[in-house]
């Protein structure tokens, strides 16, 4: 099967690419390099042996896309090419729903003209928006997420059901997962974003290497057990086999399915700190702040879907998230330094 994977040199995507890779699938990437760095594209080479084909070049720029449409027979596509920052899309709402739709509406034009089949996306446990139970199951309700990012999640959900429904031979999975954290434990692959991070754990990295300051706490009078916020934290490489089981589920001809990807539990702000202490052996300073726009009081998973009917399980926990997190950190500063 040949999978045109989207965003393939970001952080999930590149872990999922090696995952697709070692579990013979033929993939091609496009990425257009906004949030990751053509480097990557090597070093998923070195992890796996195998090469494969790489298109520097935007979602949205049909052109460069039917290319790839036109020269390879595309059976799948995982799209995780799109704007994803919470805050961010707060200031910036416009860019973000035109970045993050009409990246989606060029690849279902391209699905239609050349016969692709199958769609894997990659989705966001914002579509719960404020929830109203904890943990989530898949069944409940998705109405108002609490960001613009979040809601570019639920209008894309809510297209590629409208698309399943007049097309039942198509096969959407629509993979709503929680906060990706860690690295490939090569110490090749993980998560470093141009500029100021906007996620919690490479902000944490780069305090505990001495590139920031200290860790903003966004709100410390959540009702949760230390007052900051609780999420549900995965390790990459356990989200990234998830992509593949979900791949192998279209392989049934399910028509739409829907599944939760976390480990269903909740960890805070401040204990993920603690953690990455404990992986880093030193102590992490942070400050208390406002809370911020958008953010919610808690967000965790309920699994059983994705376990009963995708055999998924996470083999990591979130110290060993935060070990393989601080390897890669240390490690990608060494390069830095070496000018690798």
């Amino acid at each position: 099967m040949k999978v045109l994977v989207t965003g393939g040199l970001g952080f999930i995507g590149s872990h999922t690419v090696v995952a697709l890779l070692e579990h013979g699938y033929d993939v091609v990437v496009i990425d257009n390099l906004y949030n990751s760095k053509e480097v990557v594209k090597d070093r998923i080479k070195e992890i796996t042996h195998k090469d494969f084909k790489t298109v520097i070049a935007d979602v949205q720029n049909e052109v460069e896309l039917e290319k790839i449409f036109k020269e390879d027979k595309i059976d799948a596509i995982i799209h995780f090419a799109g704007y994803k920052a919470v805050g961010e899309s707060v200031s910036k709402p416009v860019e973000y729903y035109e970045n993050n739709l009409d990246s989606t509406f060029a690849l279902l034009k391209m699905m239609k003209k050349y016969g692709t089949k199958n769609f894997v996306f990659s989705s966001s446990a914002t579509v719960y928006g404020e929830p109203k139970r904890v943990p989530m199951y898949e069944i409940d309700p998705v109405t108002e997420a609490t960001s613009p990012y979040g809601e570019t999640k639920v209008m894309i959900e809510r297209i590629l059901k409208d698309v399943a429904k007049v097309n039942p031979d198509y096969n959407i999975a629509l993979l709503r997962y929680f906060n990706p954290i860690g690295a490939h434990k090569s110490g090749l692959l993980g998560e470093d974003p141009n500029g100021i991070p906007n996620n919690l754990l490479p902000y944490i990295a780069k305090v505990a290497t001495g590139q920031l300051k200290e860790v903003s706490v966004f709100g410390n009078d959540y009702d949760t057990p230390d007052g900051t916020g609780v999420r549900d934290y995965i390790h990459v490489v356990d989200l990234a086999k998830g992509h593949v089981l979900a791949l192998k589920k279209l392989e049934t001809k399910p028509g739409l399915c829907i599944y939760n990807l976390g480990t269903g539990k909740g960890t805070s702000v401040l204990e993920m700190i603690h953690y990455y202490e404990e992986a880093c052996g030193h102590k992490i300073p942070y400050v208390i702040k406002e809370r911020r726009a958008g953010d919610i009081a808690t967000s965790y998973a309920n699994c059983d879907k994705a376990k009963e009917e995708l055999g998924f399980t996470c083999d990591y926990s979130v110290l060993d998230a935060c070990k393989d997190g601080y390897h890669f950190q240390v490690e990608e500063e060494k390069r830095k330094a070496e000018g690798k």
